[in-house]
């Protein structure tokens, strides 16, 4: 297990992708796990931001989503407790309009299943996004259909919708997901951290 952080940490399977890319930068894993954390949070890939400060959620999102969960930046940015693992570790970069791209697949094919046999007795996992809930749970639904769905997959995974700005108005048509579904997250985060 010491090795496959700085394995991941090495890689530059993308480097001729990321060279193509409208951003044309160079890989930067952004690696932040290791076993006996708590909490996974499953998400899709670093940002910009992330890529430059090299610290998972270190931006308007990452905000956003601490405050959903109930944490501190000191408990969420705690290995021992969080592992925070993307479906692609490096910042994947925009497309020629300024969006960003998805994370490549052989980033998941490459790692994943070697990072979930190291966390595999994770108590909670919180999968945000569809790259992500398509890994974790199988899912063909949308993420709408499969958010609101979070009670069937209690109490080991919540499904979360991406905290990024570009979600607002999502969250205003879905009131709901305040008022119902972070209730019982946040329940769900204490139980997990407490026991633990």
């Amino acid at each position: 297990m010491t090795d496959l952080p700085t394995a991941i940490s090495a890689c530059t399977l993308c480097a001729d992708r990321f060279a193509a890319t409208a951003t044309a930068h160079s890989p930067r894993p952004v690696v932040w796990f290791r076993p006996g954390a708590r909490l996974l949070i499953a998400g899709q890939a670093p940002g910009m931001r992330v890529h430059k400060s090299g610290r998972p959620f270190d931006d308007p999102s990452g905000d956003r989503l601490r405050d959903w969960l109930g944490l501190s930046r000191e408990v969420f940015y705690d290995t021992s407790r969080v592992a925070i693992v993307p479906m692609a570790f490096c910042f994947p970069g925009y497309d020629a309009k300024g969006s960003d791209l998805p994370p490549p697949p052989i980033c998941r094919r490459t790692w994943h299943d070697q990072v979930m046999q190291a966390l595999r007795d994770v108590p909670l996992k919180v999968v945000i996004g569809g790259y992500a809930q398509k890994y974790h749970l199988g899912t063909r639904a949308g993420v709408t259909d499969t958010v609101h769905g979070w009670r069937d997959h209690l109490p080991g995974t919540i499904p979360l919708p991406h905290p990024s700005w570009r979600n607002t108005a999502w969250l205003k048509r879905n009131p709901w997901f305040e008022t119902d579904l972070l209730p019982d997250l946040r329940r769900r985060i204490d139980e997990v951290m407490t026991d633990g």
